[in-house]
């Protein structure tokens, strides 16, 4: 298995963890659909009410979809199939409130689960990036998720500037990303307390408050997500040339900011 889920039924705090720490959490489709299956199940199980997301190990919190991944496509540019795009919790009808825990690197596909937790919680050796204009591939699902988090420029330099820029966990802070900014280590500690405090309130109107939330923004992700295929399909090159891009690049060190 390579999702955990622990429910503490005195705190009524479910830790839901991606165990592939030396995958650096990266999400391949067994991960995909666990984490389907973890989602679906919370709805059912009222001892938990509210739900820590964290990753294994403290060099990533994930970075996205495996590379290793082979995910089939029809052979028309009018369909896709993407399946990260039912890997988190809004996406599997679970209202219940979820709190995201960040150690090591947050980057691409993880952003598919971030941009679906009600807040973040980070160590301070956290670090945000998106790798997608790097290797010749559209950032849009992504771009969409986090320019309803972070101020349009911000958003905007992340997915543009690709492996050579890697926001800081205090810089995430500063513009308002990650909610609360820990020492390392401490991300899951500080986002449990979190946790346990809202699911000692009544899940009914917490519930409700996080549909509220979420309803606020959906118009403008719903029209973003539509535009998205036909996006990728013009802009992405050919998995090939992917390919030799991340394998023929000359490692850098990535600026910090």
């Amino acid at each position: 298995m390579s999702v955990r889920l622990d429910i503490d039924k005195d705190t009524g705090v479910a830790v839901v963890t991606l165990d592939r720490p030396a995958r650096l959490n990266a999400l391949d489709l067994d991960t995909v659909r666990e984490l389907r299956h973890v989602w679906r199940a919370l709805r059912f199980d009222d001892s938990a009410r509210a739900v820590v997301l964290t990753g294994a190990g403290q060099r990533a919190f994930s970075t996205g979809l495996d590379r290793d991944a082979v995910v089939p496509q029809p052979p028309s540019p009018y369909m896709q199939d993407d399946p990260l795009l039912t890997v988190g919790p809004k996406a599997n009808d679970l209202w219940k409130p979820v709190v995201a825990a960040v150690e090591g690197m947050a980057c691409g596909g993880a952003f598919y689960l971030l941009g679906e937790c009600e807040f973040i919680v980070a160590g301070a050796d956290a670090v945000f990036f998106d790798p997608h204009t790097t290797y010749g591939m559209v950032s849009a699902y992504e771009s969409v998720l986090l320019a309803q988090r972070m101020p349009y420029g911000e958003v905007a330099r992340m997915m543009l500037m690709g492996t050579a820029e890697r926001i800081s966990a205090r810089r995430a802070f500063d513009i308002g990303l990650v909610s609360e900014l820990t020492d390392t280590g401490a991300a899951l500690a500080a986002a449990t307390t979190c946790a346990t405090v809202i699911a000692g309130y009544p899940a009914a109107g917490i519930q409700g408050t996080v549909r509220a939330l979420w309803a606020a923004k959906e118009t403008a992700r719903t029209t973003g997500f539509a535009q998205a295929p036909h996006l990728i399909s013009l802009g992405n090159l050919p998995s090939e040339e992917q390919a030799r891009l991340f394998t023929g690049r000359s490692p850098q060190q990535p600026r910090i900011r």
